[in-house]
């Protein structure tokens, strides 16, 4: 990030200092940071104030904050920046944004067209940024979220179709100058008439190339504008000169010549290309238009007396009931309350066949009802439904910056005053090495110079290729939220994967039962001791047996590490592990013992339910391994990445899992805090970790990963700290994830090694260096074609990522 050596008073709000305790922590955090020149802990203010030179300091010292367990009020919300022409554009733009008081970063993506910025909410605001980015000639959209994507769809709508007018009228003015140009230069007033058409195009249909060079000046920058308005106004202006004057050359024994047809032909060619361009940038974000055209306008309502009322989206409040016809979209995320139906899912989790929605089950914005009709209760509305997320986190990572795009950012920030001086340095060399010539083929070359080189094609080769990537991970399933983790998916060697909820479907089912005597009577104490244990196993049984009458029990006692017990008619009964039966000498019947043994080789848990005397029954739980793990697996492991299994259950559960999938690698009885453990380790051999888990207890592990993948039905947390979320929990989207980013980064490589031989191979060829050799001179008309489709086939090469399988 650029730095402002001018010195910044920064007041960063504080959260969670309540102590004079808490604000010494900060104040050492803050004096171990060398980027920062003065600091202070303001406790009754709740605020650090603190002197910098540059936005870096700023995001150093949050970070340091953040790190010793204490917060810093921000904001960070994602802005659409109107009127950029260039890659150049939105480097200025962050530039500014960038340096203005109290932001912490602040990054522009020329290809979304969004600035993604976070700021002190006590030092600036969205219409102080407004304002920073207006001074230099381009707007900020600060709207409403809501009413921003539409107002926004109708700008583009609006600057497409001018872009089309004039590039219609460029086309067909130009037409008649190029015809003269080439074919009838000797005609009667063939200058004039060339002029005549010639000027509208310049002065008239580009003049945004004109008025934003001069924006860009007076800060003393520079984009594609600065290019285009340099070239065609140099061409235009020495052309006018050798009409209105051409006896000045002639006195020297030289012809007068006239380029008014370089200058129309130049503008007409970037404005078609513009055009086309603005076109495929449109198609590189299909998936959030796919997404958004998923959210429903219109409810219907089931009001307290029973009438149905038509509501729009934004009035839906939590609690209401809805009713859902054949056919329609699921408006917000909710839970069935009557009523049952098939719903179409795959726009949220790429699976294609429709899911059964009944009683207490829940269905999610965006998804397509089928032919029947149920009412559901609304649980989460606006931007807390699982649709409204998908599309911010879509957005976010469309949004963010690949780490090879940093170089890249350098590189267009001093690309067009390089370009400048090149061309300056060309029609020097012309100028010296030429003699009578030297200044007409000097200015010609400087002129062809400017007008070939595209920061364009530099800026679009990374962000176009991350957002195709990132909406096609969405359109299949696979939630990624950011470009970094996108990119480093490909270098996974190792994947270390959690059993429960990963591997298994995490819903453990009694799959056996065995009683030493049919008791009816027995089965009632147990679904009653099982409906009281907070045990996850004790759901799996009461499931199973739920629908008999249940008895009062008596001294219920959860019982850690073994199971649980309660009294019932004058006799004590267990629910629990092998360690109950050793621990109150309970007598175990042969067939029992035998059964036992057999569920256990089987890889499933086995609890015993008995009485104070002997063991009345076992029963076999397994969670059932998911349909697609071991063909995720063994794809996994074809593509030459090692797969580790940790698991919390028993070495011969682990065993069996592991050999029914294929995983030659696990550890069984692992800890939560032991799977980063392991993570770190294979870390330290130089491995590439994912992790992938559904949990709370994988949180950590998620963390430590280089790539945290997190299942899309497991817990919310899990989901916060993952880097990308497979909605289906389907873990052959796994490979699909890594054979993305293999095809994205691949896609990056193109792009970058085409717009930079496109300028290494153009710019010396429009300076002429091939002249000496074979008197080849690159018209400045070409020069303006293959620069206007530089960025085309730079678009063009990402959306090829869209049919990639």
């Amino acid at each position: 990030m650029a730095t402002d050596k001018k010195k910044q008073v920064i007041y960063l709000p504080l959260e969670d200092v309540e102590s004079e305790h808490c604000a010494l922590i900060v104040e050492k955090g803050l004096a171990r940071l060398k980027s920062i020149e003065t600091h202070q802990v303001e406790l009754n203010n709740r605020r650090a104030v603190i002197t910098v030179d540059n936005t870096q300091a700023v995001a150093e010292a949050i970070k340091a904050i953040k790190d010793l367990g204490y917060g810093v009020s921000t904001v960070k919300n994602t802005f659409p920046v109107l009127g950029m022409t260039c890659a150049s554009c939105a480097g200025s733009a962050e530039s500014i944004v960038t340096y203005e008081p109290g932001v912490v970063s602040a990054a522009v993506n020329f290809a979304t067209g969004n600035l993604t910025v976070e700021y002190l909410p006590n030092m600036t605001d969205a219409a102080k940024l407004q304002k920073a980015v207006q001074s230099i000639g381009y707007d900020l959209l600060i709207e409403d979220e809501t009413k921003q994507q539409e107002t926004l769809e109708v700008i583009h709508a609006q600057k497409f179709q001018n872009l089309k007018i004039k590039t219609i009228w460029a086309t067909i003015l130009s037409f008649p100058v190029v015809v003269i140009g080439m074919f009838f230069m000797n005609m009667p007033y063939a200058d004039p008439i060339m002029w005549l058409f010639s000027t509208p195009v310049v002065l008239w249909l580009g003049k945004d190339f004109f008025i934003n060079a001069w924006k860009q000046a007076i800060h003393r920058s520079a984009n594609m504008d600065t290019l285009v308005a340099l070239s065609t106004g140099i061409a235009y202006l020495f052309s006018v000169f050798n009409m209105l004057l051409p006896e000045f050359w002639h006195r020297r024994g030289l012809h007068a010549h006239v380029y008014f047809e370089a200058a129309s032909v130049i503008i007409a060619f970037i404005l078609l290309g513009k055009l086309l361009e603005e076109k495929a940038k449109g198609n590189t974000s299909s998936a959030i238009k796919k997404l958004m055209g998923l959210q429903s306008k219109t409810v219907i309502v089931i009001l307290p007396d029973g009438t149905q009322k038509q509501t729009a989206i934004e009035e839906v409040a939590t609690g209401d009931v809805i009713l859902v016809k054949p056919g329609e979209k699921i408006a917000v995320d909710g839970i069935v309350t009557s009523g049952s139906s098939y719903v179409d899912e795959s726009m949220l989790s790429g699976e294609p066949i429709p899911v059964l929605k009944k009683g207490s089950e829940k269905v999610f914005a965006g998804t397509i009802n089928q032919k029947g009709s149920f009412q559901f209760k609304a649980v989460k509305v606006g931007k807390e439904t699982m649709l409204a997320q998908i599309i911010k986190t879509v957005q976010d990572a469309q949004g963010s910056k690949a780490p090879v795009q940093k170089l890249v950012d350098k590189i267009a920030g001093i690309f067009v005053p390089v370009v400048i001086g090149i061309a300056i340095l060309t029609f020097m060399l012309w100028f010296v090495l030429d003699g009578d010539n030297g200044v007409v083929h000097g200015l010609l070359a400087a002129v062809t110079v400017l007008v070939i080189a595209c920061p364009c094609a530099l800026g679009l080769a990374t962000p176009t290729a991350i957002m195709v990537g990132v909406g096609k991970g969405a359109e299949n399933g696979i939630l990624i939220k950011d470009a970094e983790s996108l990119e480093l998916a490909k270098k996974v060697d190792a994947i270390v994967l959690d059993k429960t909820g990963t591997i298994t479907e995490g819903r453990p089912e009694v799959t056996g039962f065995k009683w030493l005597n049919n008791d009816d009577a027995a089965s009632n104490v147990l679904l009653s001791i099982e409906k009281q244990s907070e045990h996850p196993l004790a759901e799996a049984v009461v499931k199973h047996f739920d629908g008999i009458p249940t008895p009062a029990l008596s001294g219920f006692e959860s019982i850690t590490g073994t199971g649980a017990k309660a009294g019932h008619d004058n006799d004590t009964y267990y629910v629990g592990n092998k360690k109950l039966l050793a621990e109150n000498n309970i007598i175990i019947d042969d067939q029992l013992q035998i059964q036992a043994e057999q569920w256990g080789s089987q890889s499933k848990t086995v609890i015993w339910f008995l009485n104070s005397r002997q063991a009345l029954a076992v029963i076999a739980i397994s969670d059932n391994i998911k349909e697609k793990s071991a063909q995720a697996i063994q794809e996994m492991q074809a593509m030459g990445i090692d797969l580790y299994m940790l698991t919390g259950d028993n070495e011969a559960t682990a065993k069996a899992i592991a050999e029914q999938t294929g995983i030659r690698h696990y550890k069984a009885e692992v800890l939560p805090q032991h799977k980063a453990a392991f993570i770190k380790e294979l870390q330290q051999q130089g491995k590439i970790v994912a992790m992938v888990g559904d949990g709370i207890n994988d949180s950590t592990a998620l963390a430590t990963a280089d790539v945290s993948i997190a299942m899309g039905k497991g817990s919310d947390i899990a989901m916060d700290v993952a880097k990308m979320t497979i909605i289906s929990s389907d873990l052959t989207k796994i490979p699909q994830a890594i054979r993305l980013s293999k095809q994205t980064v691949a896609t990056i490589k193109q792009n970058l090694f085409w717009a930079f031989v496109y300028n290494l191979i153009g710019i010396p060829i429009a300076a002429g260096i091939l002249y000496p050799i074979n008197g080849f001179l690159l018209n400045p008309m070409i020069a303006g074609a293959a620069m206007a489709f530089s960025s085309i086939s730079v678009v063009s090469n990402s959306l090829r990522l869209k049919w990639k399988k």
